[in-house]
Parts: C-alpha cells; structure tokens; sequence
C-alpha cells in the first residue's frame, strides 16, 4: 500500500530526513541499498523517492504530489521510466538483469532521468549478482538503483561498497502499540499484535480478521488444557488446532502466539506483569506461573523455539505438534 511522506516519516523519521536532504541539495546517490527488517517500509520508501525524482508539482521541492500523472503511474507500477525486479520463484536471475541493463541503455521514455528497483536483493545468483555488479560500476548519468534486503550480509562486499546503506529501523513495541491504538485496535489486541509483526499494515489487517480472533483463542485453550491431561490436549490439537492453522505461516504465527503466554507466565513470576501482553487473561496467569518454575518455563519456551525451527525445516506439521504437546507436558503432575 502507497504511504505518503507524512506517513512513512511516522514510522521512519531519519530515514526521511536523509532523503530529503539529498533531494533539496540535489545529492541522490546513484545507489542506494535499503536494509532492515520486512514491514519497515522500504518498499513503501522506495516508491516515495522514486515519485520525488519524478513528480511533476513537489511540494516544498522534496514531497511527491502524490495527484500529478508520474505520482499516480508510479503509484499503480506502470511508469516507463520506474523498472522494478522481483524474486523470479526463489531467486532473481542473471536473465532479469541482462533485461534491466538493455533496458537501461535505451534513452529514458519521457525524461534522461531512470530509477530501477531491486526486492530481496540477496536473492540473486552468483551470475546476477556479477552482472549487477557491472551495472553498478559503470552507472548511466541520472541513473538511480534501489537495493532492498533484509539480509545485508547476503550480498557481495563489492555491491555494497558501491551503494549507500540506509538502515531501517524496526518500531519499537511502544511505538507499535501507540500506532495501533490510534488507528482503531482495542488495548488488549495491541500489545499482542505488536509482539507478532513488525509490519504496521500486516497488524492493522489481523486486527480486522476474524482469523486472527479465533487464533487468540484456540492458542489460550491449548494451553490451558495442557495442565489438564495428555488426551484432551491432544482431542485440541486434531479438532482445533489443525483445523485453524492450515498453512505454514499460519501455524508459525500459532507457535508465536503459544511462545507469548509462556513469556507472560514469565514475566509474572519475575515481577514484570505489565509487560505482559495478554493483559486480560492476567489473573488466570498469575495462577499459572505459581504452578510452575522460572527453569521449566524456560525450558518450554525453548521446545517451542525448536518447534518453529523444524516448522521451517518442513517437518510433518502434524507429528511436530503432537511431539511440542508431550514435551511442554513432560514434569506436570499427570505425567
């Protein structure tokens, strides 16, 4: 989704300073690699500074109309002189690049200016990652080149060194929680979602599904039957759990969610229960946590940790979860 400079400056207040600066002395790099973590907003930073460099009417010589026709085209992915490159499956190709640079050597559409942009950039192979590395030592005047990686240390010392590295910083959970509630989220989804994702858009769209509702709830009745017996626990895990938590991704956000109450019950025992994110199930915690040590938590937590590692090394999804019950059961009274 398209933010406008007052909004990603929100979220990236140094990240905007050092571009507007750039623009209004008329210093743009030819390239830039933006790096941090996903949902930071340097996708969303990318296309500003492109409709900066192309905008008909700037405001205050640096902010993109966001109304002119280039602002509009850039918005919608169809201007002739904004190219962008994407994964091609897992990786980019050398294929793709070659495609950019005989692009690129053509005269700009409609003005000398061209500004291209590289997602995942620590995607490439070895063979586009030389070819870029051509490009980038011989730059075309008004040539401008985004990178965008959340693995910096993926990409050739030899790329970055002829980029300009611009750090994006995550938000802080205070800063989360902050825009979250004044966007609309109640005070107890809040703290949770911002525990979730560092992606202000992904929250704000989990606070609105239904999904994510249910997900709070079946994650709490797992637990909690965890302390009951093996049978019932397991009676959740087939007609609950893997009925609500189809996909990978669903699943490891199911993990998460597990691995918050047992940080909760955590922080409790050591004192800390406002940093507790599930706020309204606090009482039945503090219940919990006198149930338990600090070293077995801990060691729970870490079971579920190893969980989400297998998840992404593609275990059976079903076996996995049977294996994380008995293990976050073992020590408990029935056992």
């Amino acid at each position: 989704m398209a933010k406008t400079w007052e909004q990603l400056q929100e979220i990236q207040p140094i990240v905007l300073k050092m571009l507007k600066n750039s623009i209004l002395k008329g210093r743009l790099a030819h390239a830039y690699l933006f790096e941090g973590m996903k949902g930071t907003g340097k996708r969303e930073a990318s296309t500003l500074l492109a409709k900066s460099i192309f905008c008909q009417s700037l405001v205050e010589g640096y902010i993109p109309c966001e109304t002119c026709l280039n602002c509009k085209r850039i918005n919608n992915g169809n201007h002739p002189d904004v190219h962008l490159v994407e994964p091609d499956g897992q990786s980019i190709k050398k294929s793709q690049i070659h495609s950019l640079q005989e692009e690129f050597s053509k005269t700009g559409v409609e003005s000398n200016k061209k500004l291209y942009m590289i997602v995942h950039a620590d995607r490439m192979t070895v063979n586009a990652a030389n070819s870029l590395l051509k490009f980038l030592e011989e730059p075309h005047p008004h040539t401008i080149a985004i990178l965008m990686t959340e693995q910096s240390q993926q990409i050739l010392p030899t790329i970055l060194s002829r980029c300009q590295t611009i750090s994006f910083k995550a938000l802080s959970s205070y800063q989360m929680i902050e825009t979250l509630t004044s966007n609309g989220v109640d005070r107890f989804t809040a703290p949770i979602l911002a525990q979730i994702t560092n992606n202000l858009d992904e929250a704000l769209e989990y606070s609105r599904n239904e999904w994510f509702v249910q997900a709070q709830k079946i994650v709490l009745k797992l637990h909690e039957v965890l302390k009951k017996n093996p049978l019932e626990a397991m009676v959740t895990l087939q007609e609950e759990w893997f009925f609500h938590f189809k996909e990978k991704e669903q699943m490891d956000y199911g993990l998460d969610l597990l691995l918050l109450i047992f940080k909760d019950l955590l922080y409790i025992q050591v004192g800390k229960q406002d940093q507790a994110v599930f706020q309204n199930e606090k009482i039945r915690f503090e219940q919990f946590a006198l149930q338990s040590s600090s070293r077995r938590i801990s060691e729970q937590m870490t079971a579920i940790l190893e969980a989400k590692r297998k998840l992404q090394a593609n275990m059976n999804p079903q076996l996995l979860m049977e294996q994380l019950v008995l293990k976050l059961q073992e020590g408990s009274s029935f056992v």
